[in-house]
């Protein structure tokens, strides 16, 4: 054999599955929206929504359509992805700014991430986009977000990325078609602005980190794994190219309001704010979704599509105005259910999973055990690994999923529920006296308009029974408030 075989046969073994097989384990690309609800995919059919590129893929591994974020705002959201654990245990009890500062809420820095573990296998880590899990400090970095009554942008140093050294990251950063961005080796007074939306600028680094034609940017016989967090479809909705936008300037915006009755009449704050919004939020999505499908080209083109386990997901939806909230960290499911799709040809055969209650916080251990990995999950983690569930090994079991909502000032203050295939229960208290309960039946009540604690003690005494067992197994202080 010749040189110039030898090296077709090396490269073949890197890159290619076949009768080789892989010489490495397999890559991880792992890409998340912010605020994307979990019904709008056009391959559902629900929200009149443009996404052909995750459509196709939903196609080609597993879409599982009733996946949650169990805490559905930000910070509390990734943390629970990054560290396994829940918030009580990993100390992001809310989002991270200046007004929770005080109390502690940023990811510790001694906590094993996924990606430390990954790092430790020899892995080439990437990040890219969004990171949001460090507390601002004074001076304020110079951004607009910082200059309010509340600091929401932060830098992270080295020694916080938990083993991700290909860097091009923000902290919170709302300006879509200027982002900023600081690279690996910046200091904090050494960020930068791009004249380009967000989510296609980082789709670029993606796929020039995927290449990897200058062969700088990772070690090409070494796995990796890439971050690519995109901020879009959050709020700053308008902030899209209008090439997006024109695909839903003749969205009949009434008539969707019409059938979905949990959205304020026209002329209402809430109901306005829906209106004035779905058209741009969609548009992100549809924007988005091109950069998906960007990246999933470079991957099969590397030929790294089979041996690489893509996800796509959010870390939590959006109620924009349904049920009078703007906003989304409730327990309504616009603001829990997420998109999951999870690609893998190597042991992922396409279906659609319509029961498996699959958690954003779970993808922690699962992912590392679908990676071959699970002796790896450290003891710390909370989360559940799916992995046998998500392979479509075992049938899907009857999971119970948490719902948070905690006080960062007083964690005595605030929700916890759960979430069953059929029920979702929220108590709230204040000061450790529970003092609302909130029940759906989402059979009977999709909407969830109607709160039916009231009229069904026996099921909540048998819920919240559950419920605080969860409390007590994850070491949540709330169970002594039940």
């Amino acid at each position: 054999m010749n040189l110039i075989d030898k090296k077709t046969l090396l490269f073949s073994s890197l890159c290619f599955s076949g009768s080789f097989g892989f010489a490495q384990s397999p890559n991880l690309v792992f890409i998340m929206a912010d605020q994307w609800r979990g019904d709008a995919l056009g391959c559902l059919g629900i929200e009149p929504v443009r996404t052909p590129n995750l459509d196709k893929l939903a196609s080609e591994g597993v879409l599982f359509t009733e996946a949650v974020s169990g805490y559905p705002v930000s910070s509390p959201a990734r943390a629970m992805l990054m560290t396994g654990m829940y918030p009580m245990k990993n100390r992001v009890t809310s989002n991270c700014n200046s007004a929770t500062a005080p109390y502690g809420v940023e990811m510790d820095e001694k906590a094993e991430c996924w990606s430390d573990v990954l790092r430790k296998r020899g892995y080439d880590l990437g990040y890219l986009g969004k990171w949001h899990l460090d507390s601002p400090r004074q001076p304020y970095v110079d951004t607009y977000n910082n200059r309010g009554g509340v600091a929401w942008n932060e830098w992270c140093p080295k020694e916080r990325r938990h083993g991700f050294d290909f860097w091009i990251a923000y902290g919170t950063y709302d300006y879509h078609l200027r982002p900023m961005y600081w690279n690996a080796d910046a200091s904090r007074e050494e960020f930068y602005y791009v004249e380009q939306w967000g989510p296609e600028f980082e789709a670029d680094r993606a796929i020039e980190y995927i290449c990897n034609e200058s062969g700088d940017l990772r070690q090409h016989d070494n796995p990796f794994a890439l971050v690519i967090s995109m901020n879009p479809p959050h709020t700053g909705y308008d902030l899209v190219p209008d090439r997006y936008k024109a695909l839903y300037r003749d969205l009949d915006v009434e008539k969707l309001a019409a059938i979905r009755p949990a959205i304020p009449a026209a002329g209402t704050e809430n109901g306005d704010y829906f209106r004035k919004n779905i058209r741009d939020y969609y548009a992100c999505m549809t924007g988005v979704d091109e950069q998906v499908g960007r990246v999933v080209d470079a991957l099969k083109k590397q030929g790294l599509f089979e041996n690489t386990v893509l996800v796509f997901t959010s870390d939590h939806g959006i109620c924009m105005g349904a049920y009078e909230e703007a906003g989304k960290d409730r327990y309504y499911d616009e603001a829990m259910k997420v998109p999951m799709i999870i690609t893998y040809p190597e042991k992922l055969k396409p279906r659609r999973d319509t029961s498996l209650m699959l958690a954003y916080a779970d993808l922690y251990p699962s992912l590392l055990a679908l990676m071959g990995f699970e002796k790896e999950i450290p003891d710390e983690v909370q989360t559940m690994n799916l992995a046998d569930y998500i392979v479509g090994k075992k049938k899907n079991p009857e999971i119970v999923q948490p719902y948070y909502k905690i006080d960062p000032k007083d964690n005595s203050t605030g929700y916890r529920g759960i979430r069953t295939g059929r029920y979702t229960l929220a108590i709230h208290a204040t000061k450790g006296k529970v003092d609302e309960w909130v029940l759906f039946d989402r059979v009977n009540d999709p909407a969830q308009l109607n709160n039916i604690a009231g009229e069904n003690p026996k099921l909540v005494k048998h819920l919240t029974r559950d419920l605080k067992k969860f409390l007590q197994k994850t070491d949540d202080p709330f169970a002594s408030y039940l």
